[in-house]
């Protein structure tokens, strides 16, 4: 213990440096804990779309969209989502939703916005659309 004590006086730097990741580390796993959008995986997605009526909403550019999209699942860019226009998902709020995105970070973005806006099981597609792909599933090309 002496030795660790030595340590931080002799370098306060790191050992602030140190506090402060650790800090920043609990913080994170806090929050993701206690927040109301979950991480799905693709075979949760699979069953939540299958099992209790789930929609998948894609925030891709609608050139991206194209490319390749998950089955049935509705185009909605972020802009919208940001403004409140969700359109046909406006009767869908005590449904399970599941946003997508190429690679699952700023769908998690639109998660809060329509978590925030009433939507009571909102869910982001672990790793995007990349990891889907990856997994071989299949997509739906315009």
């Amino acid at each position: 213990m002496e030795q660790f004590v030595e340590f931080i006086g002799n370098h306060y730097m790191l050992g602030a440096a140190w506090a402060l990741l650790f800090l920043m580390l609990v913080m994170s796993w806090l929050s993701g804990a206690t927040s109301s959008v979950k991480m799905v995986s693709s075979h949760d997605l699979t069953m939540l779309v299958n099992r209790s009526n789930g929609q998948v909403v894609d925030t891709r550019a609608i050139a991206d969209f194209n490319k390749g999209r998950i089955t049935d699942s509705i185009h909605l860019p972020m802009d919208k989502i940001t403004s409140g226009q969700f359109g046909a998902l406006e009767n869908k709020k005590a449904d399970p939703i599941v946003i997508v995105c190429n690679t699952g970070m700023t769908a998690k973005g639109a998660a809060k916005q329509m978590s925030k806006a009433g939507f009571e099981q909102v869910s982001v597609l672990q790793g995007g659309i990349q990891s889907w792909i990856s997994a071989s599933l299949p997509v739906v090309k315009k």
